[in-house]
This record gives C-alpha cells, structure tokens and sequence, in this order.
C-alpha cells in the first residue's frame, strides 16, 4: 500500500516537531493559540484540545468511506503523516505470538516480521506489559541491550527508533501499533498524544466495529477475516508441531521460532510450509 509523503495534504498544528508545520494542501493549520502572556495551565489545556481537534479531523478524513478491513492500513498511513515517524504498522497478539495486520510498507512488515520470528522486541514487551515501549535508540544505551537481536536487525534495516504502543484496555492488551524511525530520539509529549489517539482509533477498530456475524446471519465474513489468516496459519501450524513433537504450544512455538531463525525465514514461512506439509518436525 503506497504511503502519500508526510504532510503533503494536513498541515500540523505546531512548528515544533522537526519542521513539520508548513501549511499545505486544502487543510489550515490552527492559527496562533496563545496570544498574550502565556497562561500555565489554561493555554496547555487549549493547546492540547486543538491538537487533539487537528489530529481527530485528519484521521476522520484518512477513514472516510473505508471498508472495515481497509481501517488497520488506513490508520497505518495516517500516523505516518501525524507523526515525524518512517513507518508503521499493526499486529494482534496472543499467547506471545505477533502475527501482522498491516503495514505502512515493506520495511514496517519486515520489523514486525523480525519480532514475531525472534519472540522479542519492542512490540513483544508492550504486549506483555499493556504499556507504551518507546525505544528511542537502537543503536546505543539500554535499549540494545533489552534486545540485542532485534536491535542489530533492526539498524541493518535502517531503523534508528521504534515506539510501540498497545491497543486494548486496562484488563486486556490486544495487539500493538507499533511506529518506526530512522533516527534516533525521544517523540514530544504532542507527538506521543497524537501517537496514543491513533492508537485508540485502531482498539476501536480492532474490538467494536460491525462483525460478519453482527450482520443477520447471511453469510458476510467477519471484517476480520483474510487480515488475520496469517494468524490462523501460525496457529494451525503450532498445532501441527504439537502433534508432530508431542509438546506443549509454548515449546512447539519456540521450535518453530528457532527453526525460522536458524535458516534465515520468518516464523510466518515456515507456518506456512508446516501448514503445507512441506516441512515436518521431528522428534529428538
């Protein structure tokens, strides 16, 4: 799916964000928000309702007319335009295991990619723990050492930062949206707003919107379906290995994972050709 360039259509609410604020396309920026004395607290709060307001209007505009499965690419595509990030994209989790929606591009797909074959990541922990991952420089300080691997993938591919953020609520954590740059560095308390909002966006999309069996009965698929069949394909493939090794799904995964990793493919191949029944485990 091609992503338009940043701000060629939205004008940002704000020229703090790396330049970021030139006008443009059939969208005004918000005008000046605090003439005058600065007034703590009263102008944080007007300035946080219009740049909630901005980023709303944006992705109403980047959804408009989009069929359900179309939703998880659009908000992909949007917060790279929101946001001063190279790509982004979108997973469901469960039981440890990330399994991508969508993509804002090949090299996004192949970030997510990387974390679901290795059982590690940025993406992974923000899973595990429902909270914001913002890992702010792969190349240096603590956050290669949280995760050497990915962090070595992940600069070969030219990624620099990654922030992930889970989509669910306080009792469940669904998938994530997960955002990657090419340089390092922290995003602002705007961005990181603007970041969160999209993010609610897609639990909205991913838990609440309209499901084939919503629709009477007559037989329309759930809107799901054909964005998860990568998912389906993991699991029947776990399974597979299961039987095949006489093992529990956490062991059959991991053997899998390591199997992936081990010839250079992602977890999502090798389901497929165990799915296929061109590759058989073995017992020991």
């Amino acid at each position: 799916m091609a992503v338009r360039p940043r701000n060629d259509r939205h004008g940002a609410p704000g020229d703090d964000a790396g330049g970021r604020g030139a006008a443009g396309g059939d969208r005004p920026r918000p005008g000046p928000r605090t003439p005058g004395p600065r007034r703590p607290g009263v102008d944080d709060e007007r300035e946080h309702r219009q740049d909630r307001m901005w980023a709303v209007d944006v992705i109403a505009e980047e959804v408009r007319d989009a069929e359900p499965r179309e939703i998880p690419g659009r908000l992909c595509e949007v917060v790279v335009e929101l946001l001063p990030v190279a790509g982004a994209s979108v997973a469901l989790h469960c039981d440890g295991m990330p399994v991508r929606l969508s993509a804002s591009g090949e090299r996004a797909a192949y970030l997510a990619e990387i974390q679901a074959t290795l059982g590690d990541g940025p993406c992974l922990h923000a899973g595990r723990t429902g909270a914001p991952v913002l890992a702010c420089d792969l190349t240096s300080g603590e956050d290669p050492g949280r995760w050497p691997v990915f962090a070595q993938q992940a600069t070969a591919a030219g990624v620099r930062a990654m922030y992930s953020l889970p989509l669910g609520n306080d009792s469940v954590c669904v998938g994530t949206l997960d955002l990657y740059r090419d340089t390092p560095g922290e995003l602002t308390a705007r961005e990181l707003r603007t970041a969160l909002l999209v993010a609610g966006v897609m639990t909205v999309a991913l838990m609440a919107l309209p499901r084939g069996e919503e629709n009477g009965g007559r037989g329309a698929e759930s809107w799901l379906s054909g964005l998860a069949a990568d998912h389906d394909e993991v699991y029947q493939a776990v399974g597979m290995i299961m039987a095949q090794l006489r093992v529990g799904s956490e062991e059959a995964l991991a053997r899998l994972r390591a199997h992936a990793f081990a010839r250079d493919r992602t977890a999502l191949d090798v389901a497929r050709d165990v799915v296929a029944y061109r590759t058989r485990f073995e017992r020991d």
